[in-house]
């Protein structure tokens, strides 16, 4: 049964401490979110100074943002999987497949931005 977390102020509260109980199991867990946060500190302000306006800023800096909720996405997918069990399963394994999948998405996209941006900087 879902818990119940009130109404108004108190609803965005609760939901805000939630979301930051999900980061840092994130943060805790899962290695691929350390790499992807340490990916986004290097690159958010090397998008903020590369990017020569709002929406090429945006683009760089939302490209890695992206790839950073794909990821909790996918490692939601995962914990949801395992809790149900370990052992193998087709359907669990293109469940995982997928969210990795939707990652590998998300890094592509990141790649093709941060590409373009800087062959339009090399060939200026």
């Amino acid at each position: 049964m879902a818990k119940r977390n009130g109404r108004g102020l108190k609803r965005v509260w609760s939901a805000l401490l939630c979301s930051f109980k999900g980061l840092r199991a994130a943060w805790r867990h899962e290695f691929a979110f350390r790499q992807e946060i340490l990916l986004f500190v290097v690159g958010g302000p090397l998008g903020w100074w590369l990017g020569r306006d709002a929406a090429e800023r945006a683009l760089l800096i939302g490209s890695l943002v992206l790839v950073l909720v794909v990821e909790l996405l996918n490692s939601a997918i995962e914990a949801a999987i395992d809790r149900i069990g370990e052992e193998e399963h087709p359907l669990s394994a293109r469940a995982k497949d997928l969210g990795s999948a939707a990652v590998l998405g998300s890094l592509v996209v990141a790649a093709v931005v941060w590409g373009i941006m800087l062959l339009d900087r090399v060939n200026q």
